[in-house]
């Protein structure tokens, strides 16, 4: 198929034989190119050519070889008599086999290629007869006609198999397509570099020497916008033949004056296609470059600059192409788009942003490839400041697209400082941007400015400010010294002279005019000449050149001939008087200095140009200092605004926050640490993203110093990861261990800086007493990847960090505690579940360090002990077998010394008189100090050994108890198969899956602990019983026992002791409630909430009376109190441990938000939040009310939460009382995203609310959440139900309306009146005051008490279905009640203990 084969193709070279049919004939009929195929088959008038007759398929084979052996003999013109048959072709050609089409492209090339060849030779014999010239501009026309046509055949063929094969279900079709279509595709490249050839003749001499016929050159270049259509062409692989169709559109532009159909083709095309707009943009280049078409390309702008804006923002599809194709264009030939910028300027103003970002997207390239550098002329600098202030104008356009868009140019072009502040303070601005990709883009460009800025590699500003004051002193006293100096050489007398001239001719020629009166009397002249010149000059100095040039003229008329009064005469009075004023100005001033002084002026003049060099120097460095400060001050402004992007909705937006906190780091300011800081937590995050940015961030800043040693590298290293804890939170650090636990185990952490951290700690190398703390932290941080990095070094840990120096500071030995604790958090993957637990003999040096340590320290004042000796507990009873042992001695040992402290204390009573630092109660006195380490000291063994006893004695009490299981299990399983019957074996298997076998031994296990904690520990025999007295003497005695440390470690260890009996819990709780409410100590209140927290969870039957109590401290005075209420009630209400009816609105004024999961435990309350606090009694206003649903609101998240919502909320406008309250409901409508399926709930519950859209506020509302539906994206089919919605929402409203109207008018109708309200009694939830009586504290009675009687009287309750708790239809008293309700009430009281064995399962 390919050119120049096949038999017969090629004949003897010679003069082309004459044409038969023009020499039999007189003239042959005129081929005209038709519209359409069919119009060759009508009779189109004489001398027109008709096809005779349309071959039939099985005609064609034949017809096509008499065609070829006819051009064998005739050449192209053959075609005068064979056009019929490739016509059928044509005509039959979705029916005509494979073969026979290929057979006819491939004759038909074959001919064209020929003509092609012959056509010069023709074109030049100046002998042409016309008849000859008409048969082959016939036959030229012929041919291509048929060619062009198997072109468009074969490319409409060719599109459609390759949808085809896009399908997979059609597979035969798939690899038809394959193979017809992929011969073409070889074949499509030749073709047109054939065609190409054939337009580059002069052709037209074939028309007369007139043009070539515009029908012919459509013809050709037709196939080749046909082929470009084909949205595949801008694939890689038809690189080539979108070359070739380049050059071929190119010929007829050149050749055949295709300039004006081809603007309005690619125009066309653009609008309709869009995947042209990148093709075009490439020819258009190529030909301005290639080919000088260079009006081409204003041509095209021009024409889409007059599209009308309107038109283009109801057409989308038409802009893409249009927007792509002038950004593409602008890249490639940037100096050409510049030149007709100005026709495309008014697209800026019109509604398209597609079209606006297109031509800013030009502008930055011009921008960047045009008008860059310094060089540049003053009419291109002024272009250059028009396109950067339009570009700064759309960084606040109406859309957000173009507000992104331009903040992404302006990272690419180089910024003139004079502009450089303005679009920094703009960036900054845009950080507020309600659109995350805008706030996402203008984080981008600062980094960019950042790290491409003109100032400094350090950017602290503190650091700027000194020496910018320093230097702008010194501009000061520069210019202070050389002002008076400066100015006279500056202008010499004849340049000012020159600079008054204009208004001194003026007033001159006022002379000439009639004078006033009053004007006459004031000038006199002078008597003497000198007096005169004085007069004048003095005037000349004041402006007033009237009066000057006046009394020269009178002074010319008294001095005749007198100097310096001599001039011309009256023939040019004008002249003579400028004359003299010239002469007395320029004169008086050079009569001072000697005539000689020549040479000392000059040197004067040059030692005052050393001065003004060094002056406009030091002004262009303080202008440099005060840019860079203002630099930093606004990358200051950004930081705070970035750092609290940190925790935002959007991935991308915390990413480019974590990646701008890196980069500012590395440029010293000093902010940075604290972003740095605030990342920390967000390793805990949930996105993968996320967490690999924080990585990434840590990996940049600290795991790639720029030093060379390893030893450089590790203590670079160590140094900065040792800045970040100083003065950390317990919550940083934690993350902080996170993320180096992450680094250890992926080797990312050398052995080198291991090493370096084992030297700090054992002082081989040099370090502070800090250094080393942070050492043996960084060492417990990677202990959590790999603990054998402390099990292999404990014998160092405890002689080094445990020795006698301890007791100097101990902050170091209660890190070391925590870090040796990683070995029991952190046991050893092989261990199996049925292997002991680790633990260290009771005599191991470990707990006798320990033990001496903590009872060193008792009877030494330090605030760090307490820490100290709780994590030393905490590790006894970790890790020591017999840790209640060990813990005894220490508590027993520490009380001996309190006592023997007392007894001194009351033998030197009667000298020393009480201490203002001791507490006395009569009996005798202690040191307050020793007083608060002995309670604080039970109160951590009180706590350690219940958990001890919880979980660890009662996990070792199930494997020992597993382990027997299995060794009597296996040697009679097989006898016990044999001989248990069908039927034991399927209840025994029924009772295994039901995990009721190890329930029973289970609960023995825990109800033996339980008994220990309950009957034991503070029976009198225990040694915790001894000290407590002690603990409620204090807390009993605030007045006595004054010392704010005190009264709150003795609340403290009371909470604690109540954690091990619940008789010991109920009979103290009183006392524990009434300080929380009444002591004035803000951390005596904490202590206990945090300790009521705690109790709520182990006995919450004995706690669940006072919940009243803990939710009264989310209004407590101290915002420190208040904050510590609200986590604990959160954690508990997220375990379901206290009711929330009713006191949960207390939750939602706080707007704590502890942790993730807070959004479902807010799902689940939302209702009953809503109900309480749009109650008018609630306090709180409509405003608050809104702020606060806001943020509840968007911890909903979930299609399903939101359709729940939806259907609640309109179920609650049935019980809603007030215009208040359907104000609220309607507002938490419309922030919620209601998907189809939440606008089907509100379509089926729409007679919950029907009456209520009167009220414009909830109907605003209502329309609010249709507008998100429909923005959201509507699909057809949702797209009628959201209409039909909408009208009856009108239909309500408006009927509405039109009721309040008539009862307006005097109308008999009644109005709705509002639902009468039920009184509120007692139960009402009046505002809990800060302290209240010691009636209020009597001890509730329990609730299973309270109903006994009523319970045994209930029937049996149906199985119960999750609702809301507040979703059933109540009373307003049950409703603002906070108290159970009789069906709520459990009957039966389960015990929980803190390791549930059923929870272990």
């Amino acid at each position: 198929m390919k050119a120049g084969t096949g038999e017969g193709c090629s004949r003897a070279a010679g003069p082309n034989p004459p044409c038969p049919l023009a020499a039999g004939r007189g003239a042959s009929p005129q081929f005209c190119l038709p519209l359409a195929p069919a119009d060759l088959l009508r009779d189109g008038g004489p001398g027109r050519y008709v096809v005779r007759e349309v071959l039939s398929a099985r005609e064609l084979p034949p017809a096509l070889a008499a065609f070829r052996a006819a051009f064998r003999a005739q050449g192209a013109l053959a075609v005068l008599q064979h056009f019929d048959c490739v016509y059928s072709v044509l005509h039959h050609f979705g029916t005509v086999d494979t073969a026979v089409k290929e057979d006819a492209l491939e004759l038909m090339m074959h001919v064209v290629s020929h003509h092609s060849s012959d056509l010069p030779a023709i074109l030049s014999d100046s002998g042409l007869s016309h008849a000859d010239r008409a048969a082959h501009l016939n036959a030229l026309k012929m041919n291509c006609y048929l060619l062009t046509g198997l072109m468009d055949a074969f490319e409409m063929e060719t599109c459609k198999n390759s949808c085809l094969e896009a399908d997979p279900g059609r597979k035969s079709r798939k690899n038809h397509a394959k193979t017809s279509g992929s011969l073409w595709e070889e074949e499509r490249e030749p073709l047109l570099q054939l065609l190409t050839q054939l337009l580059q003749l002069d052709l037209r001499q074939l028309w007369g020497g007139l043009a070539v016929e515009e029908e012919f050159v459509s013809l050709i270049t037709g196939s080749c916008y046909r082929i470009l259509e084909n949205p595949s062409i801008g694939l890689q692989r038809y690189r080539v033949t979108r070359e070739a169709l380049t050059h071929l559109l190119a010929a007829a532009l050149v050749h055949c004056d295709h300039m004006f159909s081809a603007t309005l083709k690619i125009t066309q095309m653009l609008q309709h296609f869009e995947h042209v707009a990148p093709v075009f943009a490439q020819a258009v280049s190529l030909w301005a470059k290639e080919y000088g078409l260079k009006s081409l390309v204003g041509e095209l702008l021009r024409e889409i600059g007059q599209k009308c804006p309107q038109d283009l923002a109801r057409e989308a599809s038409g802009v893409k192409g249009y927007a792509t194709f002038i950004s593409e264009l602008a890249e490639q030939i940037p100096t050409l788009v510049l030149s007709n910028m100005s026709v495309l300027l008014p697209h800026l103003d019109g509604e398209s942003y597609t079209m606006r970002n297109a031509i800013l997207a030009a502008m930055a390239e011009v921008l960047v490839q045009v008008l860059s550098g310094d060089q540049l002329e003053e009419a291109a600098r002024g272009t250059r400041d028009k396109f950067l202030d339009m570009l700064q104008a759309h960084v606040c356009d109406v859309h957000s697209f173009v507000r992104s868009r331009v903040l992404q140019l302006f990272t690419r072009i180089a910024l003139p400082l004079t502009q450089f502040q303005s679009v920094v303070s703009l960036a900054v601005g845009r950080l507020k941007d309600k659109s995350v990709l805008v706030v996402k883009n203008a984080i981008q460009l600062l980094a960019a400015f950042l790290s491409n800025n003109p100032f400094s590699s350090k950017l602290s500003w503190t650091d700027l400010d000194g020496p910018l004051k320093k230097e702008v002193q010194k501009l000061k006293e520069m210019r202070d010294c050389i002002r008076p100096s400066a100015i006279a050489p500056v202008i010499v007398p004849e340049e000012e002279w020159e600079a008054m001239l204009p208004e001194v001719r003026a007033a001159t020629q006022q002379l000439f005019q009639p004078l006033q009166e009053e004007e006459e009397e004031v000038l006199e002249v002078e008597e003497t000449v000198e007096r005169t010149v004085e007069q004048i000059t003095g005037l000349l100095k004041k402006l007033n050149y009237k009066s000057a040039a006046r009394l020269t003229q009178k002074a010319l008329c008294r001095f005749q001939g007198k100097e310096p009064f001599t001039g011309p005469g009256e023939e040019n009075e004008e002249a003579t008087i400028l004359d003299v004023l010239k002469r007395l100005y320029t004169g008086e001033n050079s009569e001072d200095p000697p005539c000689d002084n020549s040479s000392d002026k000059i040197e004067e003049v040059v030692q005052e140009e050393q001065p003004q060099t060094e002056l406009v120097k030091q002004e262009m460095l303080v202008h440099y200092l005060q840019d860079a400060y203002n630099f930093s001050v606004k990358i200051t402004e950004a930081l705070n605004l970035i750092s609290k992007m940190m925790y935002e909705n959007s991935v991308s937006v915390v990413q480019e926050a974590i990646e701008f906190f890196v980069t500012v780091s590395q440029f010293g300011v000093p902010q940075a640490l604290l972003g740095v800081r605030r990342m920390l937590p967000l390793i805990w995050s949930k996105e993968p993203g996320i967490k690999e940015a924080v990585l990434n961030a840590y990996r940049q800043l600290y795991l790639s110093p720029s030093e060379d040693s390893e030893r450089a590298k590790a203590q670079a290293l160590v140094h900065s990861l040792s800045l970040i804890m100083v003065d950390a939170s317990l919550g940083t650090i934690q993350c902080l261990e996170e993320i180096i636990s992450e680094f250890v185990q992926k080797d990312e952490i050398k052995p080198a800086v291991t090493q370096l951290l084992w030297e700090r700690f054992t002082e081989k190398s040099p370090c502070s007493s800090l250094e080393r703390r942070a050492a043996v932290m960084l060492l417990g941080m990677m202990a959590r990847g790999k603990p054998e990095i402390i099990g292999s070094n404990l014998d160092i840990l405890v002689t080094m960090g445990l020795s006698e120096k301890a007791c100097e500071d101990y902050r170091l030995p209660q890190e070391v505690c925590n870090v040796i604790a990683k070995l029991a958090g952190n046991p050893k993957p092989a261990l199996e579940k049925s292997s002991a637990p680790f633990r260290l003999p009771q005599n191991h040096m470990l707990f006798g360090c320990l033990s001496e340590t903590v009872s060193k320290g008792f009877a030494q004042p330090s605030c760090h002990w307490i820490p100290f000796m709780e994590a030393a507990v905490t590790l006894i009873y970790q890790l020591a077998e017999g840790a209640e042992e060990i813990c005894a001695d220490i508590l027993h040992v520490c009380s001996q010394q309190a006592l023997e402290k007392l007894q001194e204390a009351d033998e030197q009573k009667a000298d020393a008189g009480d201490s203002p630092h001791r507490v006395s109660d009569g009996a005798g006195s202690l040191s307050t100090f020793l007083l608060l380490h002995l309670v604080a000291l039970v109160g951590q063994v009180a706590l350690q050994h219940v958990a001890f006893l919880e979980v660890s004695v009662s996990a070792e009490l199930r494997r020992r108890r597993l382990l027997k299981e299995e060794k009597t299990k296996k040697p009679s399983d097989t006898s016990t198969k044999k001989q248990r019957p069908q039927s034991t074996g399927n209840e025994t298997t029924m009772e295994e899956e039901l995990g009721l076998v190890g329930a029973t031994a289970d609960d023995t296990e825990a109800e033996l602990i339980r008994g220990i904690c309950e009957t034991e520990l503070l029976d009198g025999k225990h040694l915790l019983s001894a000290f407590v007295p002690l603990v409620l003497k204090i807390c009993n005695n605030p007045g006595l026992y004054s010392d704010s440390a005190l009264s709150a470690a003795a609340a403290l260890t009371l909470g604690k002791l109540c954690m091990i009996s619940s008789e010991f819990c109920d009979s103290h709780l009183r006392l524990l409630f009434t300080m929380m409410e009444k002591s004035t100590l803000p951390d005596v209140r904490s202590n206990l909430i945090i300790a009521a927290g705690d109790l709520a969870i182990r006995f919450p039957n004995q706690v669940e009376p006072w919940t009243s109590h803990l939710y009264a401290r989310l209004r407590d005075p101290c915002p420190s109190v208040r904050q510590t209420a609200g986590l604990v009630m959160t954690h508990l209400i997220l375990k379901d441990m206290v009711k929330v009816k009713g006191q949960v609105s207390e939750m939602a004024t706080l707007l704590i938000d502890p942790e993730e999961a807070i959004g479902n435990a807010v799902y689940n309350l939302l209702p009953d939040i809503i109900s309480h606090l749009s109650d008018p009694n609630s306090g709180i206003e409509e405003e608050s009310f809104h702020t606060i649903m806001r943020h509840l609101f968007s911890y909903i998240t979930k299609d399903k939460q939101t359709e729940s919502l939806v259907e609640k909320l309109c179920q609650r406008f049935r019980t809603a009382r007030t215009e208040r309250q359907y104000r609220d409901l309607s507002h938490c409508l419309a922030l919620l995203p209601v998907s189809e399926r939440g606008l089907h709930k509100l379509q089926d519950n729409y007679d919950c609310f029907a009456d209520k859209l009167q009220d414009p506020a909830v109907y605003n509302c209502f329309q609010t959440v249709l507008a998100r539906f429909r923005r959201a994206g509507v699909k057809p089919e949702t797209k009628a139900l959201a209409d039909e919605l909408e009208q009856k929402l009108s239909a309500s409203h408006n009927r509405g309306l039109d009721s309040t109207e008539t009862c307006q008018d005097g109308s008999q109708t009644p109005m709705p009146a509002p639902a009468k309200r039920k009184p509120i009694g007692s139960s009402c939830r009046q505002p809990l005051s800060p302290a209240n009586t010691d009636d209020d504290f009597v001890t509730p009675q329990p609730r299973t008490l309270r109903n006994h009687k009523r319970a045994q009287k209930r029937p049996a309750r149906k199985k119960n279905i999750i609702t809301f708790s507040s979703d059933e239809e109540n009373n307003s008293e049950d409703e603002l009640s906070a108290e159970l309700r009789e069906e709520e009430t459990p009957t039966k009281t389960t015990p929980i203990t803190r390791s549930s064995a059923r929870r272990l399962r």
